[in-house]
């Protein structure tokens, strides 16, 4: 990824959704050209020069100090998810951080285990890119049996976005498919060398229609909860509040656990479903 192009695009998108009316800025009865505020209004807001701005607009400043990326962040009035790319287009990442993309992901024995105790309800561990590290075999009947693909093939955006499955089986699947990709642009801006994520984005860019539009738009996304509904050919309708946390010890591993309302009807119809899963799992394979 050029992150001087990144970060160019990023900016003038953000300043473009950004009316002066949200900014806080009066009405000076001009006529306005450009969508959203000027470069000089943010210059203004964020305290320094409209010639400094620019540059930075451009990728031509150098490495601006935190306290300049908060106060852009500030006058665009970006959300946390904003403020964190933001954060990594500016400044500097630690020589770690540059080197992650290129170790492989493993699960510790003690998460496994953590997963088979959520037995109750879908469970599943995401790495970088949106890599399917580990599922349960809950996480594995709703969605897909991510364990049944290839190592190199078990992704959630990849699932998501050219399963023609997925598009029958994940409920509001535009919306969810669109905030994937946001996802998957904050994983760029925080691992902009990482080979495999440039393939996935090539890959994905090809396959799915809708993905450029939405690559394109520079929206980026970190999401902790939610609410997802699936449509199950056997189960039918199930509605989850998902949470998602870092995983303690590797800040770049994320627990997913789908949670039911007691006592709906998805959580009548998972034991069912947990029974068919496990049912198809032992089954001996047909004569």
């Amino acid at each position: 990824m050029d992150r001087s192009r990144e970060t160019a695009d990023f900016l003038r998108g953000r300043r473009a959704a950004l009316s002066p009316e949200r900014a806080g800025l009066p009405a000076d009865g001009r006529v306005r050209r450009v969508p959203g505020l000027r470069r000089d209004e943010v210059a203004r807001l964020a305290g320094v020069s409209t010639e400094y701005y620019t540059r930075l607009e451009q990728g031509r400043a150098g490495n601006p100090s935190a306290e300049v990326v908060g106060a852009l962040a500030r006058a665009l009035r970006l959300d946390a998810s904003e403020r964190e790319h933001l954060s990594d287009l500016l400044l500097p990442a630690p020589h770690a951080a540059r080197r992650a993309p290129h170790r492989p992901q493993r699960v510790r024995t003690g998460l496994y285990l953590m997963l088979e105790t959520l037995s109750h309800v879908p469970a599943f561990i995401l790495g970088r890119r949106t890599d399917v590290l580990a599922a349960n075999h809950l996480a594995r009947a709703v969605l897909t049996d991510f364990d049944a693909l290839p190592a190199t093939r078990r992704n959630l955006a990849r699932y998501y976005l050219l399963d023609p499955q997925a598009r029958e089986r994940v409920g509001d699947w535009e919306r969810i498919a669109a905030e994937t990709v946001a996802i998957l642009r904050l994983e760029a801006g925080r691992h902009p060398g990482d080979r495999r994520l440039a393939e996935l984005v090539g890959e994905l860019t090809v396959a799915c229609p809708e993905f450029p539009v939405w690559w394109h738009d520079h929206k980026v996304l970190r999401r902790t909860h939610g609410a997802k509904r699936y449509v199950h050919p056997l189960a039918g309708e199930l509605h989850f509040a998902y949470e998602s946390f870092q995983v303690p010890g590797d800040a770049e591993q994320t627990l997913c656990v789908y949670n039911v309302e007691p006592g709906s009807a998805t959580a009548r119809a998972l034991p069912l479903l947990a029974g068919w899963a496990t049912s198809e799992l032992t089954a001996p394979p047909p004569a």
